[in-house]
């Protein structure tokens, strides 16, 4: 089943908020809304709440009902039951590590847009045929980094990437260099130290860096 053309024309806006969307785990919601307010705050309003812990859904629920400016995307959405729940939780965006056919007929079924995961030519060719043109590229630094995605801004001109998988502030820049990056993801910005913590003026100012970060 091909895609609507329209949920590609939004996901390249949730692409072109910022240029990183932060990967963030987290487990207790009243902690999510004041992480996404801090990066918000900094400038970075797409969030990617990964379903890897046991009250992701409600921090997602949270940071949509209560942080204004935010756009809450779940990340890791593996079936199509996440689908339907991350739907009801309010997510604008759904983000995956790869792009398996029974996820593929659920997120078709959706209103939300897919940001599928690829790591090969083949694979973002298959997603191609089904109307994709926005793609993670996963696991960026091991699937051969910048240099692979420079080698295939050639022959597959068609495809963005947002490359996520060992960024880091010292090699987003790398990535966001070239023609067929739109973003790239990182975890950088949710640092783990400083959510424990509630340092969220540190945050802000990780969220401030990234944003000032050139495409």
């Amino acid at each position: 089943m091909a895609i609507a053309m329209d949920k590609q024309q939004q996901v390249e806006a949730v692409m072109a908020a910022a240029p990183v969307i932060p990967v963030v785990i987290v487990d207790e919601p009243a902690k999510a809304v004041a992480l996404a307010r801090a990066l918000v705050a900094g400038g970075i309003p797409a969030i990617e709440v990964t379903l890897r812990t046991p009250r992701a859904l409600e921090c997602l629920a949270a940071i949509a009902a209560e942080v204004e400016g935010a756009i809450p995307g779940a990340g890791t959405v593996l079936t199509s039951a996440q689908v339907a729940a991350v739907e009801t939780a309010g997510a604008k965006f759904m983000v995956s590590p790869g792009a398996a056919p029974k996820l593929l007929e659920a997120a078709a079924a959706s209103p939300l847009p897919l940001l599928p995961g690829a790591a090969t030519a083949t694979e973002m060719m298959a997603l191609m045929e089904r109307g994709y043109r926005h793609l993670k590229f996963f696991p960026a630094s091991v699937a051969g980094g910048a240099a692979y995605l420079k080698a295939l801004a050639s022959p597959l001109p068609q495809v963005k990437f947002c490359p996520t998988g060992g960024i880091s502030a010292e090699n987003a820049g790398d990535y966001l260099a070239l023609p067929n990056v739109a973003c790239v993801g990182g975890s950088w910005l949710a640092a783990e130290a400083a959510v424990a913590a509630g340092d969220w003026d540190a945050i802000t100012k990780l969220a401030q860096e990234a944003a000032a970060l050139r495409r």
